[in-house]
């Protein structure tokens, strides 16, 4: 078995989980997409606020829907790889993470040439030796320090207060506009985000090492 390599130069593989900045920010993911019913719908809404988000994304989801990749690049989000099949990566060799990220990476650019995937979440947070080989692609492993719990939708309302009760200063959020029916978690962006920005909450990518 190969030996998990070494961290490209400048990128770290500790798994990242705080903003850019300081004071009242905060960093808005989204997983499992990208989705024809909402990922669109959520894009206007970032749009309209000025937010710039990361979207990590299901390599099979980006074949059977490059446009709405295409569209995600062009509104100016960050991408990330989030596999090609979400699978549980936790016990897999090195080999076989990079064989999957490699082919997750290829979907995407296939959607958007030349495109930067500057981060890599494991699917279900279930890392393994992923950290390692992520940082070896030049990938920064992106977690998350308040997940709202929306795959198992429980209503806008709870989704909104889950947000206004868990966010801390330079918190990572973990959302979805993937993997299912994700208008709930649309709605309680929608409706939270101006909340927030008239307490003076600013929104703003996750930490790198490597980028000013």
């Amino acid at each position: 078995m190969r030996p998990v390599p070494a961290p490209r130069p400048g990128v770290s593989a500790d798994i990242v989980d705080t903003t850019r900045g300081g004071g009242r920010v905060l960093g808005l993911t989204f997983d499992d997409g990208p989705n024809p019913a909402d990922t669109p719908r959520l894009l206007d809404v970032l749009r309209r606020h000025g937010i710039t988000a990361v979207f990590c994304l299901w390599g099979e989801h980006v074949d059977a829907h490059p446009d709405v990749v295409r569209r995600i690049v062009a509104d100016g989000h960050t991408l990330g790889n989030h596999s090609m099949r979400h699978e549980d990566m936790s016990s897999w060799s090195a080999e076989r993470i990079e064989a999957d990220l490699r082919e997750a990476d290829a979907a995407i650019r296939r959607a958007v040439p030349g495109a930067r995937i500057p981060y890599f979440r494991a699917p279900y947070g279930a890392w393994g030796r992923t950290p390692a080989v992520a940082a070896a692609m030049g990938m920064r492993p992106l977690g998350w320090r308040l997940a709202l719990g929306d795959w198992d939708p429980p209503g806008t309302d709870e989704l909104v207060r889950r947000l206004r009760d868990g966010i801390t200063p330079g918190a990572v959020v973990l959302l979805h506009d993937g993997g299912g029916d994700r208008s709930q978690t649309v709605d309680a962006v929608e409706r939270v985000v101006p909340v927030l920005a008239a307490e003076g909450w600013r929104f703003a990518l996750p930490r790198r090492p490597d980028w000013p």
